[in-house]
């Protein structure tokens, strides 16, 4: 059986696009109007994926995907009108899977779509199994309560975002590639893309400079990323 797509979009036009492109692709499809049809199909249908536009009458797509995510770990793709509301997705504790931004291609979702879809269908997560506190510098992470602080301050973390700093503080000698992070997390709720480890780094690096933390990831160009020095 095909996988089948839930395209939840108040825009019809929009709804034809995706849902021609994606058939051409040998998806099934669902459709929605707004975020409550979103929610109730969704739950009715079960679909694979969820393509869900953020400003959507009578529930907005952020809702709609907080909803979901207390349910299940269905993968969300979302599309959004402007690039300044790409951060606030990926900083919501749930996530998002990926994002396109407004125009897009419709051959550009389906290949984000594709790509969804084979990282939820890959192996098995290859994570570090430390349950004991991590240490490195003057950054701690306990593994067993999913906390993290910094010169003994706590620093508010999403799940997604804890699980590549602690891929990156077990092994700190080691320069981790997008793609390596993401084998590391791969599993519930953490079906990330390459590109979207790019903003959980982005948010760590904003979250831990507000308590004096300026090194707390590494860049190492055309490479991936390693764990900072953490002096301050």
């Amino acid at each position: 059986m095909p996988r089948t797509i839930l395209v939840a979009d108040d825009d019809p036009h929009i709804r034809q696009l995706l849902v021609f492109a994606l058939a051409k692709a040998g998806l099934g499809t669902l459709e929605a109007a707004d975020g409550e049809e979103a929610l109730a199909v969704a739950e009715a249908q079960a679909p694979d994926l969820i393509v869900l536009d953020i400003n959507m009458p009578r529930m907005d797509g952020l809702e709609v995907c907080r909803r979901l995510r207390a349910q299940g770990e269905v993968p969300i793709l979302f599309l959004s009108s402007r690039d300044d509301e790409i951060d606030r997705i990926l900083g919501i504790e749930l996530g998002a899977d990926d994002y396109v931004t407004k125009p897009f291609s419709p051959r550009e979702v389906v290949a984000r779509v594709m790509a969804i879809l084979r990282r939820v269908a890959g192996r098995p997560p290859q994570v570090e199994q430390a349950t004991s506190t991590i240490r490195h510098g003057q950054l701690a992470l306990d593994p067993e309560g999913w906390q993290a602080s910094w010169a003994g301050t706590p620093v508010t973390l999403t799940a997604t975002e804890f699980g590549i700093l602690r891929t990156l503080a077990v092994m700190p000698a080691k320069v981790f590639s997008r793609d390596a992070i993401i084998d590391r997390l791969r599993g519930p709720g953490f079906a990330v893309t390459d590109r979207t480890i790019d903003s959980h780094v982005r948010n760590l690096r904003a979250k831990f400079g507000q308590v004096g933390c300026q090194d707390i990831v590494e860049t190492r160009a055309g490479i991936g990323y390693r764990i900072g020095a953490c002096a301050g």
